[in-house]
């Protein structure tokens, strides 16, 4: 990481994923005020997060595709205007169906985040040091989140609830105009054109989705997505409503698991790195920092039986710092795999995996919690990694780069 210019472009895309998840959560936040105004029910809201989740899975593989074959800057700069445009647009809505609308719009935006950040990293920095780059990356996901609660409620109280959709999209407006500007380097320092990808040939959906390994990742995402979509769409509504928390107060709480998640995403490259530097191989450095994070989620299933919401924070944001080093580790992992040929197209298609589990089982959850309690869903997200990790290790025995292919593109 020797070029200057690559940790500029490492910060705004830390940006961009901060933006991505505060757009997103902001409506987590006020549909407490949202419900109200406009009379909606906990199955509607599911609806409404399902509409989300169905254009964010297309986009998620559209997108990662898009961006494997015109690069970082552009997938990623249009990604972040469109999502932006769609987050403004939530401030003017009248219905249910203009909200349901709109943030079908917000999920084509958005979908694409991820997979562009992924490309940009690997384009730009060296196997050594990409675990750490991808973990400033995404980290960015997390600050946005910590920083969603406060900021939403805060412009809520003062300028209404519609505000706090209005003000983070004129500033991914702002980001967009600044992404255009930058020159964009390669890691030799040569600045390239905004041009088609086209120095090694990608590989095709048909290489990709006849690999295992491609497979297993796609499997794993599906398996756990539900799990970050049940904490970023549920849990502002959980603390209301089960544990007694008003809405001003989820604003001084709810930042507290995201925090933990953004240092974690960054800790868990930081450690993988480290563990290849000091000579551990790569294979073993994903899998320890992923091991240990598989663990560590099996604490969510206490969250149920603690009496304090004080108890319930810290148990929420152990889960969450433990996702922090998995889903690092788990993107960087596809990345030293895939390389420039298929790194974008194999996050976008698990992307979409987990997007699928997510819109389909987000009514269920919502009909869970309006008939029954959150209790199994706690368990649920106890048992999930684990269940993951004994899969990637059993599946894929060794992680390293796939340099020839044929058609079954096997490892």
């Amino acid at each position: 990481m020797k070029n200057r210019v690559h940790w500029i472009i490492l910060i705004l895309v830390f940006v961009a994923t901060g933006l991505n998840f505060l757009d997103r959560q902001v409506l987590s936040i006020t549909i407490i005020k949202i419900q109200k105004e406009f009379n909606l029910n906990d199955v509607q809201y599911g609806m409404i997060n399902t509409s989300f989740l169905i254009s964010y899975a297309l986009m998620f593989t559209i997108g990662g595709r898009l961006t494997e074959l015109y690069g970082g800057k552009i997938g990623l700069g249009f990604s972040v205007l469109i999502w932006s445009v769609a987050s403004g647009l939530h401030g003017v809505i009248g219905s249910f169906y203009q909200l349901l609308f709109f943030r079908f719009l917000l999920g084509i935006g958005e979908g694409g985040c991820f997979p562009g950040a992924a490309k940009t990293v690997s384009e730009l920095f060296d196997q050594k040091d990409r675990a750490l780059a991808n973990g400033i990356a995404i980290g960015g996901s997390a600050m946005g989140a910590v920083l969603a609660p406060p900021l939403t409620i805060l412009i809520s109280n003062q300028f209404g609830w519609r505000w706090s959709f209005i003000i983070p999209g004129i500033i991914g407006i702002v980001w967009v105009i600044t992404w255009v500007m930058i020159p964009w380097k390669s890691r030799k320092g040569e600045i390239e054109r905004v041009t088609p990808v086209k120095k090694e040939k990608v590989f095709s959906f048909i290489e990709i989705l006849s690999n295992k390994a491609a497979l297993i990742f796609i499997l794993i995402r599906f398996l756990l997505d539900p799990v970050f979509y049940f904490i970023m769409f549920w849990i502002p509504k959980y603390l209301n409503e089960k544990r007694g928390v008003s809405f001003d107060e989820i604003g001084h709480l709810l930042w507290i698991p995201f925090l933990a998640l953004g240092l974690s995403n960054m800790l868990g490259g930081w450690i993988s790195d480290r563990l290849t530097k000091n000579g551990v191989s790569v294979n073993k450095a994903r899998k320890i920092v992923m091991g240990i994070a598989a663990l560590l989620t099996v604490s969510a299933i206490m969250v149920q039986s603690v009496s304090s919401v004080a108890l319930a924070i810290t148990l929420m944001s152990l889960l969450l710092f433990a996702h922090g080093f998995w889903i690092t580790n788990y993107i960087t992992a596809i990345s030293d795999m895939f390389g420039a040929r298929g790194t974008s197209t194999v996050i976008g298609l698990s992307g979409t995996a987990g997007a699928i589990s997510g819109l389909v089982i987000n009514p269920f959850i919502g009909w869970i919690v309006q008939h029954y309690s959150y209790n199994p869903l706690w368990i649920i997200c106890g048992l999930l990694y684990p269940l993951a990790f004994i899969i990637l290790t059993v599946f894929i025995p060794k992680i390293s780069l796939i340099k020839e292919v044929n058609r079954s593109l096997t490892i």
